[in-house]
C-alpha cells in the first residue's frame, strides 16, 4: 500500500498540466483531492484567486482523473448552502440543493459542479468546520487568543457542526474500502487490497462529526476543556463584521454514509479526548491515512 500527498509547494492544482503529470507518474488507484483556498475573507476580498484553485483547481484534478480513469474524492463544505433551510433549523441532506451566499462557498460549488460535470466514478464529500493540531483553524485561534489574555468575540448566528480531521480521514478511509473485509468490523480498514477500486455508490456525501453548535458555543466549550477563563462576548455576523457572510445554520446530515454504517455521529468536539485539546496540544497532526494506493494533490490554504 502507497500514499503519497503533496503541498502546494510542490503541486499548484491550478497548472493543468503539472496536475496531469504528478498524477500519470504516481498512477494512482484513487485521488483524493484535498487542496482549496478556505481563508473565506480572502476569497471575499480575491474571488479571482478563489475560483482559480476552488473551481479551475478541481477542474484539472477532475479532468485528469478522467483521463486516467480513476475515481476521485473532493473535498467540499457545509458553505455551499446559504443556511436558510427552514424553521425550525434542520440539517441539509445531500439531496437538498445548494446556494452559497460568499465567494468561497461559489467557489467550492463551482469545483463541485466541475467534479459532476467530468466524471461518472467520484465522491463529494462535504464536511464542515475542520479542527486538527497546526494551522489556523478556530480551536487554535481561541487559545491563542486565551493563552494571550485576550477577551473573545464570538458570533452566535453561525451554526454548524465542529469535525475532526482525523475521524473525518477515517470516514473517507471506510467510504473508499467500502464494504469492510468479512468479520473485520467497521474499524478494519487497513487490509492489503494493492489496487482496490472502490465498491460504495458514487456520489454527495455528507461527513462530519455529530450535533452542532454557534461558534460562541464552541469557544465556550474549548475554554472549559482547557480549564481557562476568559471573558467571550457573545455578538452576531453584523455586529463582528467579518467580510464574508456565513451561513446562519448548516449542519449537515451524513445520511448517505450512515445508510451504508459507515458513520457514527459522535459529537467529539463536546470531549477532551476528541483531539479538540490533544490535537493541539500533542504535537501529533491529523492524519491523512488513506489505505490503498491514492495520491492527495496540494493544499492551497491560509
Amino acid at each position: 500500500m502507497e500514499t503519497r500527498a503533496s503541498g502546494h509547494q510542490e503541486l499548484d492544482v491550478a497548472d493543468e498540466s503539472a496536475v496531469l503529470r504528478a498524477l500519470e507518474g504516481f498512477g494512482p488507484s484513487v485521488v483524493i483531492h484535498a487542496a482549496a483556498y478556505t481563508d473565506t475573507a480572502g476569497c471575499e476580498g480575491d474571488p479571482p484567486r478563489a475560483f482559480l484553485v476552488n473551481g479551475q483547481g478541481t477542474r484539472n484534478v477532475a479532468s485528469a482523473c478522467r483521463r486516467l480513469g480513476v475515481p476521485l474524492v473532493y473535498i467540499s463544505s457545509n458553505e455551499v448552502f446559504d443556511g436558510r433551510k427552514g424553521r425550525p433549523a434542520e440539517p441539509y441532506s445531500e439531496e437538498d440543493e445548494p446556494g452559497p451566499i460568499n465567494v468561497y462557498g461559489r467557489s467550492k460549488l463551482q469545483g463541485e459542479r466541475h467534479v459532476q460535470d467530468l466524471l461518472a466514478d467520484f465522491y463529494i464529500v462535504r464536511t464542515a468546520w475542520l479542527y486538527a493540531h497546526g494551522g489556523e483553524n478556530f480551536p487554535a485561534k481561541v487559545l491563542r487568543a486565551a493563552a494571550n489574555g485576550h477577551p473573545l468575540r464570538m458570533v452566535t448566528d453561525e451554526v454548524a457542526s465542529p469535525t475532526w480531521a482525523r475521524e473525518l480521514a477515517q470516514a473517507i478511509v471506510k467510504l473508499l474500502l467500502y464494504p469492510t473485509r468479512p468479520g473485520q468490523g467497521s474499524h478494519a480498514v487497513g487490509w492489503p487490497v494493492p489496487r482496490h477500486r472502490p465498491s460504495a455508490p458514487y456520489g454527495i456525501y455528507h461527513l462530519t462529526n455529530g450535533g452542532s453548535c454557534s461558534r460562541y458555543e464552541w469557544a465556550l466549550k474549548l475554554l472549559e476543556l482547557l480549564g481557562l477563563s476568559v471573558p467571550v462576548e457573545a455578538v452576531t455576523q453584523d455586529q463582528f463584521g467579518h467580510p464574508s457572510r456565513k451561513p446562519a445554520y448548516s449542519e449537515l446530515a451524513n445520511t448517505r454514509a450512515a445508510s451504508l454504517g459507515l458513520v457514527a455521529q459522535r459529537a467529539v468536539w463536546l470531549k477532551p479526548q476528541s483531539g479538540t485539546t490533544d490535537s493541539l496540544s500533542s504535537g501529533t497532526p491529523a492524519a491523512s491515512t488513506f489505505s490503498m494506493r491514492s495520491a492527495t494533490s496540494s493544499a492551497v490554504s491560509r
